[in-house]
């Protein structure tokens, strides 16, 4: 049993939102960046900003970041001389020309404009959920004509923007709350206000998390670039570490592997220290995935600590045949809440409390936010009252910062508050950083050496290993290789060649895998597969190659109903502990 230490919690919140831009023209494809930007990532920074006694670490992937600051910088455009907005969603609040009412435009704009939770955002709202009707049922009557005009697409678009919006910000902007009373019929002037309020949180964002960081209360680290999955870009038979008979690609391995991965961390840490101004100390490889060397990418490129499911704990151990360990763990799940160091390598591994973690991410959405902290809670204690080591344990709760919440009534604002209120003052537990932890010099558990896997499952199932996964993986590396050959050949200017490394990096982030396979929605499994395939089209364009004829066919259709729409996954296969 342990002593009347107080036995710390971290929570790393992790931010990540692939690049939607076409880097030929500049155009956004799709919102969910600046959404997540004004609904999640203010949430999460005043949720925290409001009880200072709290701590947590967030992850802001480079990518993200670049996207954030080009939306801030737009939006200041617009308002301050009326240039456009390259995302045709946003500037339907801006002046710029609308396509004709009927036209394919048109309705593609108005179906955008219901992308959205129909429980916890849509229906909440008397006039959004009247607006969705309409359009649906027009949608379920071919003989109806199109009734829709502009003044019905302002008021869509404002209710899906007033909806998206931050709780904080929703309870607090007398600005909003003005044009939520309003209903419908919104003026030009009203949908200027509320860019302006958009404009304001974006701009605010960045620089409000850095002031954070600079308090103490927060640790901002980053991940690889564009979001790659390290270990496959190193050696696609890392798969069959954790799966033996796992099917890989046609391809053996991907070309030039180690290179493009430490590129992915030398380039992270340069857009992370541009915007933030130091140097991070963690870093989560994307997706927790994590491999032998990777872990040696990760100290070579300068960071103490990173991060994965604790699946992966247990396949190592599994893979080392070293039962009696496991068994300890087994039962004594505190053990498992500790700094692990694997052989020889400088770089801290802590592992993912898998069950707790998903509680928040798949069950307590639709608890009593009481309830659901007093049993999480419960949990939490549990652990500290059986640490064996209390100076060395700490609970990691590492989750998606920014697809729970939708599930949640009002963005998880009574969880959240209530999580981190019953936290400041609890007499068993406190929060705080994997940095400012290790400062105490823990002692480590080590490991002999890492089993290969990611913190969705303990594998890397979710991004390699089936059929249409491998056929995107394959595509890639002749993409690469044909890259390869024209680096080699030295035809490019320098320009030329910076952009063409930049889009490959697009090419090689995980997303575009993520949703591959039939287990997952169709609607976004095809907005994926478009936009993996267009990245590639214009890595060729910028190479001056011809992109082979299959470019312009779909990889994968997908027709699956996972949970949460497909967004997250549980950290263990049978989503239990």
């Amino acid at each position: 049993m342990s002593t009347g230490t107080k036995i710390p919690v971290v929570f790393l919140w992790h931010m990540h939102q692939p690049d939607y831009r076409d880097c030929v023209t500049g155009t956004y494809y799709f919102p969910w960046t600046y959404l997540h930007a004004i609904k999640d990532y203010v949430d999460m920074a005043a949720h925290l900003e409001a009880h200072p006694e709290c701590k947590a670490v967030f992850n802001f992937v480079p990518i993200l970041i670049e996207q954030l600051d080009d939306y801030a910088r737009q939006l200041n455009a617009n308002l301050e001389t009326g240039s456009a907005i390259k995302d045709p969603l946003l500037a339907l609040l801006t002046d710029a020309e609308r396509p004709s009412p009927g036209s394919p435009e048109f309705l593609d704009l108005l179906e955008k404009c219901t992308r959205a939770n129909r429980d916890r955002i849509i229906d909440r709202f008397s006039p959004f959920r009247q607006l969705v009707h309409m359009l649906d049922a027009w949608r379920q009557d071919d003989d109806l004509p199109c009734y829709f005009n502009q003044q019905f697409l302002t008021d869509l678009a404002m209710w899906y923007h007033l909806g998206w919006l931050a709780e904080t910000v929703r309870r607090k902007d007398l600005r909003v709350s003005e044009l939520q009373e309003q209903g419908t019929g919104f003026t030009d002037e009203q949908r200027r206000t509320l860019l302006t309020v958009i404009a304001e949180l974006m701009s605010d964002l960045l620089p409000r998390y850095k002031r954070l960081a600079e308090s103490g209360q927060a640790e901002i680290i980053t991940s690889p670039y564009a979001h790659p999955i390290v270990p496959l870009l190193q050696d696609f038979k890392t798969t069959r570490e954790a799966m033996p008979d796992a099917p890989l690609p046609a391809a053996s391995h991907y070309p030039g592997g180690n290179t493009r991965a430490a590129w992915h961390l030398q380039k992270g840490l340069e857009v992370f220290e541009l915007h933030f101004g130091f140097k991070p100390k963690g870093c989560w490889a994307s997706e927790g995935a994590v491999s032998d060397a990777t872990l040696e990418a990760l100290g070579e490129a300068g960071f103490r600590w990173t991060a994965t499911g604790d699946s992966v704990m247990h396949h190592s151990l599994k893979q080392q045949q070293n039962q009696s360990a496991a068994d300890d763990i087994n039962q004594h799940p505190d053990k498992r809440h500790r700094e692990f160091t694997v052989a020889d390598k400088s770089v801290g591994v802590f592992f993912r409390d898998d069950g707790l973690s998903d509680k928040i991410g798949f069950e307590y959405a639709n608890w009593h936010a009481d309830d659901a902290v007093g049993d999480f809670l419960h949990h939490l204690e549990n652990i500290a009252d059986s640490a064996s080591d209390p100076k060395s344990c700490v609970i990691s709760i590492i989750m998606d910062g920014e697809n729970a919440w939708e599930y949640y009534p009002e963005n998880a604002y009574y969880f959240l508050d209530t999580l981190y209120a019953r936290l400041a003052d609890h007499p068993r537990l406190y929060t705080t950083t994997y940095s400012e932890w290790l400062e105490r010099k823990p002692t480590p558990v080590e490991l002999a050496g890492l089993c290969a896997g990611s913190w969705v499952y303990g594998t890397f199932s979710t991004w390699i290993a089936h059929v249409e996964k491998n056929k995107a993986w394959d595509m890639l590396c002749q993409a690469k290789t044909e890259y390869d050959e024209v680096v080699e050949a030295g035809t490019l200017d320098a320009e030329t060649l910076a952009l063409a490394t930049e889009q490959l990096a697009l090419c090689e982030g995980s997303d575009w895998f993520w949703w591959f396979g039939d287990y997952n929605p169709s609607d976004s499994v095809r907005d994926f597969d478009y936009l993996f395939r267009q990245h590639i089209s214009n890595l060729y364009q910028l190479i001056g190659k011809k992109a082979p004829p299959k470019i312009d066919q779909p990889i994968s259709k997908g027709s699956g109903t996972p949970a949460n729409g497909g967004v997250m996954r549980q950290g263990h296969m049978d989503g239990g502990q």
